[in-house]
């Protein structure tokens, strides 16, 4: 297969600092066009990346172009009325985490998707975070060997900090305005308050929410909701328990992201990297205790440096090739979104 053909629907902070920058420097991939209304923008970002051709909008994109794919780098709250109508087009389209900006907003995205033929991978970058990645398989060989017995335990911790991480350095900039566009509708039976309670959970933890259920292997529910906004705590289909904790504490210039899996016999910790933090991978410990006079262990491999926004590209462009699944499709996004709204009507309740 030649050079996968990409082109960009929006090209902001986002747009250009978490994605553009990694997909013009993959050698299996080539972005040959962008859009973005704002025109001075588009101009500049495409003059800085070589990138030929600059349209207004991806419905003018996609009439002129033919591409493998795309990346719609849109807020959330757009993804309805901006991406949904190019599912049509039939080809793979990558879009940032949430799915859409409610349950009733994604069901309609995923039935479009449906209709379009195609598949839409959502942006969970910590799924492809080298040290995940690696963390996933191990975790899956401890699950089928059981040389530590059985999994019993997930934690995810999330405490508020520097998720930029200095990473809008090379962010173009102008003064073009901000076009103004509509936000998809909230679930119908959410007042004000609680969906603004939603959109803040979604916006800040929904990364978390997806992670819990990629480590735990398996569906879950919400289970409890701390009162203070600090804990929630669930239970998969095959009853392992889980937790998430948010903003417990805080940082400044620090991101102190982890998750730790528990077995009977040992663990699989996890600690991330900020989001926009450029080519640091983020570790993993392995400790085992299996007793019976064995000598305990605890392993920390060296990864690659390469940081989490990248490797999710590759595995976008890989995926388009046909080289490796998407790590998170639009129909496991859902369920995010439905977990995010029965947590936030326990806890508001």
């Amino acid at each position: 297969m030649e050079k996968v053909k990409i082109g960009f629907v929006g090209v902001g902070h986002m747009g250009q600092c978490a994605h553009l920058r990694n997909y013009v420097t993959l050698p299996d991939c080539e972005v040959v066009a962008i859009s973005d209304p704002r025109r001075e923008l588009a101009r500049r970002v495409a003059e800085r990346y070589n990138i030929p051709h600059v349209y207004r909008d991806g419905e003018e994109m996609v009439a002129h172009e033919r591409l493998d794919g795309m990346v719609a780098a849109q807020p959330f709250s757009r993804h309805g009325g901006i991406v949904a109508p190019l599912f049509r087009v039939g080809i793979p389209i990558f879009t940032e985490k949430p799915l859409a900006t409610s349950v009733v907003a994604g069901e309609k995205m995923v039935a479009a998707l449906k209709a379009g033929g195609s598949w839409h991978m959502v942006g969970y970058h910590k799924r492809s975070d080298p040290a995940t990645m690696y963390a996933i398989k191990e975790i899956d060989r401890l699950k089928a060997s059981g040389e530590l017995g059985r999994m019993k335990y997930v934690r995810v911790v999330m405490p508020a900090g520097d998720w930029v991480a200095n990473g809008f350095r090379d962010l173009v900039m102008t003064d073009d305005p901000y076009p103004a566009c509509p936000d998809d509708p909230a679930d119908p039976d959410m007042d004000a308050d609680t969906v603004r309670d939603y959109i803040s959970f979604v916006n800040y933890y929904i990364h978390q929410v997806n992670l819990l259920r990629y480590l735990l292997g398996e569906p879950y529910r919400v289970t409890y909701a701390d009162p203070s906004g600090v804990l929630l705590a669930v239970q998969s289909e095959s009853g392992i328990a889980g937790a998430l904790e948010m903003s417990a504490f805080t940082t400044t210039i620090d991101w102190q992201e982890s998750a730790l899996v528990a077995f009977e016999h040992g663990t699989v910790t996890v600690d991330l990297q900020a989001p926009l933090a450029y080519n640091r991978p983020g570790r993993v410990t392995i400790f085992s205790d299996p007793g019976n006079g064995a000598t305990p262990q605890t392993i920390a491999p060296q990864l690659p440096w390469v940081h989490a926004m990248r490797q999710q590209a590759s595995n976008f462009v890989g995926a388009i090739r046909g080289d490796n699944k998407p790590p998170c499709e639009a129909a496991e996004a859902l369920e995010d979104l439905k977990v995010a709204r029965d947590y936030i009507r326990m806890w508001r309740s």
